[in-house]
């Protein structure tokens, strides 16, 4: 059984800014990157359509993320059970999803296949590689608003 995620605007992630970065735990380490577990979510722009989510055992490390909302209207993937278990969730009106953005000279692509979803009460994440749907990896960013 599968779970359509509802859209709320990133900002009602963020905490009071007077109280810091929200601090993002993965509940399961990104692929590729096991050693790093807790993140922090670093706004870009003023816009909030751009953040930086950065390591805090290693600052360097850092990815660029976007809510897909903005750019890509449309997206509404559906999250498997298994996604809702590991954030210790049953609602996905407590879901954020946030696409990681490749830029490059030509064009910014958005992985669309492989979201990452953040609990927004608990601050707990993890990238879901989505299956039986045809998103892209690479799907082109431009902005439609």
């Amino acid at each position: 059984m599968t779970t359509r995620t509802a859209s709320r605007p990133i900002e009602a992630t963020m905490s009071d800014p007077s109280l810091g970065l929200p601090t993002i735990s993965m509940a399961v380490p990104m692929p590729g990157f096991p050693a790093h577990r807790e993140f922090v979510l670093v706004r870009l722009n003023d816009d909030g359509l751009l953040y930086a989510l950065t390591s805090t055992e290693e600052p360097e490390l850092r990815f660029l993320v976007a809510p897909p909302e903005p750019f890509f209207p449309e997206y509404a993937p559906e999250i498997e059970n298994h996604v809702f278990a590991a954030l210790n969730t049953k609602d996905p009106d407590r879901l954020l999803l946030l696409t990681v953005i490749t830029a490059g000279e030509h064009e910014t692509t958005a992985n669309l296949l492989a979201p990452i979803v953040v609990d927004r009460d608990s601050m707990r994440a993890m990238q879901v590689v989505l299956t039986g749907v045809d998103y892209p990896v690479r799907a082109i960013l431009n902005r439609n608003f």
